[in-house]
């Protein structure tokens, strides 16, 4: 009897070429999962495309729901930019996804774990990480362990029959709700503009004229509706990822620092997450203390990099969370950001908890502030600062 390996598969090109590799170099049978966390993807087409290519059982879960409480929520309220730019939208799935392969692997009684990352990536350390958390079957990527470039992963696609679409064919595309990352092709030249055709959340030409508003309530630092709406979790994400990509905002270009020591030209498309993070960094700053703000923001960068590196398992983000969690008591409110041709700005913040005060900061006549105290403050903040200008 064959053994059995259980494969992540998006139906792409990575993982339909190791569907074949697996069948043919290692005489396996193999069950495919398809996670759903937003991809935008025809289910039915991709399982349709797991049995062509001859798989023995395919799976697909609906983790929208649970990806965007349990995932997307913690890292609004940690701020997650990695390296201040990107939102972690393949970072925070790849463990969730993992997780749910483990769930089938243990059901199947397979003899082994597979994934479709190649040894450049990020993805690699995530699965891997994840999967050896959870299990200690061994690991088959075929991509990294026979040294696969793309050109020849479309030249097996093509020899096999396996049908590529046309992006995948330029770029290599990731997208899940939180974010859509393009890589590949012209963009490996970092100098190169990336082409209109690379978009499809944020539109780059006939932007609206006129200038479009969000309003944001959050609840104890999740987002609980949009524009007075109270939505879902996942339709809340929706909605701001087509408001904000309508006025062309949420496009990320930079050169990124991979754990495997590369460099790297990313460009993705965060609509949403640009908006929410924005948003919910403003409200904190509104409620909490300069001492919480300081300390949280290193909290929040060493929060950002662990999953970035794949470390969602490890015991100090979980300890993270504790505090990040405990710091978003009071952060309840609503802000309202300005979207205009590709920019987005904080313009309006307001919360029961607020430590702003009207009466102390106006320069009016009415202010409560006593003017007279701050001489001898002054004097004390910059002693040592002064007397060292001495010598």
């Amino acid at each position: 009897m064959k053994q059995k390996s259980i494969l992540a598969f998006s139906g792409g090109l990575d993982t339909s070429v190791v569907v074949k590799y697996m069948q043919d170099m290692h005489n396996m049978d193999v069950i495919t999962v398809t996670v759903d966390v937003g991809q935008g993807d025809d289910n039915n087409k991709i399982a349709k495309k797991a049995k062509k290519l001859g798989v023995k059982k395919h799976y697909n879960i609906d983790a929208k729901k649970e990806f965007v409480t349990e995932y997307i929520f913690p890292a609004i309220k940690a701020n997650a930019l990695y390296q201040k730019k990107y939102c972690l939208a393949t970072a925070l799935a790849r463990p969730l996804i993992a997780h749910k392969v483990l769930e089938i692997a243990k059901k199947e009684k397979v003899s082994s774990l597979a994934h479709g990352c190649s040894g450049k990536g990020n993805d690699q350390v995530r699965f891997d990480n994840t999967l050896r958390s959870g299990s200690n079957l061994p690991i088959i990527a075929p991509i990294r362990d026979m040294n696969l470039d793309r050109e020849t992963e479309l030249k097996f696609a093509n020899k096999h029959g396996i049908e590529i679409d046309t992006v995948a064919k330029k770029f290599s595309i990731d997208q899940n709700l939180w974010g859509r990352a393009i890589e590949g092709g012209v963009l490996e030249n970092p100098f190169n503009e990336p082409p209109d055709d690379a978009f499809i959340w944020i539109k780059t030409k006939n932007l609206p004229e006129k200038p479009s508003y969000l309003k944001i309530k959050f609840v104890k630092g999740v987002p609980t509706e949009v524009d007075g709406k109270k939505l879902p979790p996942v339709k809340l994400i929706e909605y701001i990822n087509k408001k904000a990509g309508n006025n062309g905002v949420g496009i990320v270009d930079h050169i990124e620092d991979r754990v495997v020591g590369i460099k790297s030209r990313e460009v993705y498309e965060t609509p949403a997450a640009i908006c929410l993070i924005e948003a919910h960094s403003d409200l904190e700053k509104m409620v909490h203390t300069k001492h919480e703000t300081k300390f949280k923001t290193l909290v929040d960068d060493e929060w950002a990099w662990m999953v970035y590196s794949g470390l969602w398992d490890d015991p100090l983000r979980k300890e993270l969370d504790q505090f990040i969690e405990q710091s978003q008591k009071r952060v309840t409110g609503t802000v309202k950001l300005k979207l205009h041709k590709g920019n987005v700005r904080v313009v309006g913040r307001e919360s029961k908890y607020s430590l702003y005060s009207h009466d102390i900061a106006t320069y009016g006549k009415d202010s409560t502030f006593d003017q007279k105290l701050a001489k001898g403050f002054v004097e004390l903040w910059g002693m040592q600062s002064t007397e060292a200008n001495k010598f």
